[in-house]
């Protein structure tokens, strides 16, 4: 059984602007993913259906084999959840907010719990609406993972936020997988990050899925070719076997290739007789700019 699993799902908010759009694949039990997308691609509307805060209006998603909605108090105890607009409390302190999530989670860790107020160096008599944007988000990341949950589900949970503040939400994020084996899906405009924490990348855009892939293999068998503008076809170049994407840029063709650069040379040489092409392997920010830019 897989640990959390979406299975051809689709979801709009309203008639004929469908924000996913039959939308499949799964995590295995310690697998970190990177979710991406550009805004509008659907990632927040898949993290909100995977916590059961909508439901998915036709396909499931599974946590455990659960229903997120049908089963949701057994899940969400097994389940830790930070996203970019989680609002706590404001009338609260950082201690009550703690204290109300002790007794909502029995696997949660006290020594853990301090270790993280430590490290995020809160205070719990502070209220929450005197804390800034950082301050909140690392209360609530605390929340998340001081009951030590199966599976972590993290929405763009440090935007905003500075390089240092964000580092150690992904310290936190890596420990706690390489402690407890728990499994991962986070989301992020910041390609570095998604790098260093990342061992699976899934790429949605337009509601559909795009890249379901390992890190390792996007980087060794996926290839930018820089083509001339003049003499090639761009529609000839689109329909040709591992083509992902082409957009014109700076006078030449851009295109995406699943396959390493030599074999994407030699493709490009036998099929289309395109000798001049420059193939080269790709960067996961670039990757993602040609992808997104390629397919508008």
């Amino acid at each position: 059984m897989k640990t959390l699993e979406f299975e051809d799902v689709h979801y709009a908010y309203q008639e004929g602007a469908d924000v996913l759009q039959g939308v499949s694949f799964s995590l295995d039990e310690g697998e970190v993913a990177g979710l991406l997308g550009k805004n509008g691609a659907g990632k927040t509307t898949l993290m909100r259906i995977a916590m059961g805060i909508v439901g998915a209006q036709k396909g499931s998603a599974r946590i455990f084999g659960l229903d997120p909605r049908k089963d949701a108090v057994e899940m969400k105890r097994r389940v830790g959840y930070v996203s970019e607009d989680q609002a706590l409390p404001e009338f609260l302190t950082v201690g009550e907010v703690i204290r109300l999530h002790r007794r909502l989670f029995p696997t949660w860790d006290e020594p853990l719990e301090r270790r993280l107020r430590e490290r995020f160096t809160l205070s719990p008599k502070v209220k929450i609406k005197t804390l800034s944007k950082g301050q909140a988000r690392q209360v609530a990341l605390l929340c998340a993972v001081a009951h030590r949950p199966e599976v972590l589900l993290l929405d763009e949970p440090a935007g905003g936020l500075d390089p240092a503040v964000r580092r150690e939400f992904l310290e936190t994020s890596v420990r706690l997988l390489n402690e407890t084996g728990t499994t991962i899906l986070f989301s992020s405009h910041y390609m570095t990050d998604v790098e260093r924490m990342a061992g699976r990348i899934v790429m949605i855009h337009e509601g559909r899925l795009l890249i379901d892939n390992a890190l390792d293999d996007l980087r060794e068998n996926y290839s930018l070719a820089l083509i001339p503008q003049e003499g090639a076809d761009r529609r000839r170049l689109s329909d040709l076997k591992g083509c992902l994407s082409v957009r014109v840029q700076g006078g030449a063709l851009h295109a995406i290739f699943s396959c390493e650069p030599e074999r994407c040379r030699a493709l490009l040489a036998g099929e289309l007789e395109i000798h001049n092409a420059f193939c080269t392997p790709i960067a996961l920010e670039d990757m993602f700019i040609e992808l997104v830019e390629g397919r508008s």
